[in-house]
């Protein structure tokens, strides 16, 4: 069964964030415990309203948050010193299920996901115990995979570079680095295992062959810790697919159809290092689709969807749980911080 986050209800009228605050630290040895058995904690009913609120409660829970440099693709603003929406990416395209830049040497330890405007339909931010996934695995394909090894590819434009109209296209490396001196980027690349490849037209390759599963820190379970579904090139089609056939309606229906246009066009005029982003063998070769699409299918198999409500804050032990988003419509705020 799919582990569901514990949830803190508020009891008004003691709901603000001071009041959060209060509670968090009266019961800190409770709530890391429970963090750690549960993978995610739910805080709802709290009046968190601004990013600055959200702030305030994430560094009561911890005080070294992460400011300014985040290495992942999901395009990001900046709100307050530790505090960014948590994707740009359109509301249209399903974002899979990933621990934060599992892929980097030195990924987060913890997330802070908070809700300041739901959205009007859809938009929830599925979570998925991630050391699940791995203990339901087909052993033949986890040893294929540990064997084999992965190999992400990522492919970023520059600021020389003219706009991309790839839908799939990353944004440009010096937006996700903050900076254009080229040996600070590959210092940054060799302290979290990337190669960097400077590439013609001012462009930049980051390959990386992390580890399929790691051993979470504190408990030594072992955790699917990669973003094999996330970067592999059938993603488009995969995801649309499943979100089609859980939405059932037209509009899933149209953009799955979006999805396979996308995908077929990937696989047939790019090879692998010259897509946004692949993921293959350490050795060059392709994944098995089937081993791919088996890791998708037991990944939704334990996800779980709750809608999100105004003012939830959630946080995931990013060690050991996934999270992602499914499509929406209308306006819709969330925010995220890390450590």
């Amino acid at each position: 069964m799919p582990t569901h986050p514990v949830t803190v209800h508020a009891t008004p009228p003691h709901n603000t964030a001071k009041d959060l605050i209060q509670y968090i630290t009266e019961n800190r040895d409770g709530l890391e415990d429970a963090l750690l058995r549960n993978g995610a904690l739910k805080f709802r009913g709290f009046a968190l309203h601004t990013a600055e609120d959200v702030e305030e409660v994430a560094l009561a829970l911890d005080p070294k948050l992460a400011s300014g440099e985040y290495l992942g693709t999901s395009p990001r603003d900046a709100l307050t010193r530790h505090v960014h929406s948590a994707s740009e990416l359109p509301g249209f395209y399903p974002i899979p299920q990933h621990c934060e830049m599992s892929f980097l040497a030195n990924p987060p330890s913890r997330l802070y996901f908070a809700c300041l405007l739901p959205s009007r339909w859809g938009g929830e931010t599925p979570l998925c115990d991630f050391r699940l996934v791995w203990r339901d695995l087909d052993l033949d394909v986890r040893n294929r995979l540990e064997r084999k090894g992965i190999r992400v590819v990522r492919n970023y434009a520059g600021p020389a570079t003219r706009r991309s109209f790839d839908p799939s296209a990353l944004k440009r490396w010096d937006a996700m680095f903050g900076t254009r001196d080229h040996q600070k980027i590959e210092e940054i690349c060799g302290r979290e295992g990337m190669t960097a490849e400077w590439l013609p037209d001012d462009k930049l390759r980051l390959t990386c062959e992390p580890s399929v599963m790691r051993l979470h820190p504190q408990t030594g379970e072992p955790v699917y810790f990669c973003h094999l579904q996330v970067f592999q090139v059938d993603t488009p089609e995969a995801e649309l697919r499943r979100v089609r056939n859980l939405r059932r309606s037209a509009h899933a229906r149209f953009w799955h159809t979006i999805g396979r246009l996308v995908t077929h066009a990937n696989k047939r005029f790019k090879r692998p290092t010259e897509r946004a982003m692949d993921v293959t063998h350490a050795d060059g070769t392709p994944i098995a689709s089937a081993d791919v699409e088996h890791v998708r299918d037991v990944i939704w198999r334990h996800m779980v969807v709750e809608p999100w409500q105004l003012g939830d804050f959630v946080v995931i032990d990013n060690l050991s749980t996934s999270h992602g988003r499914l499509p929406y419509a209308g306006p819709r705020t969330v925010v995220v911080a890390w450590s």
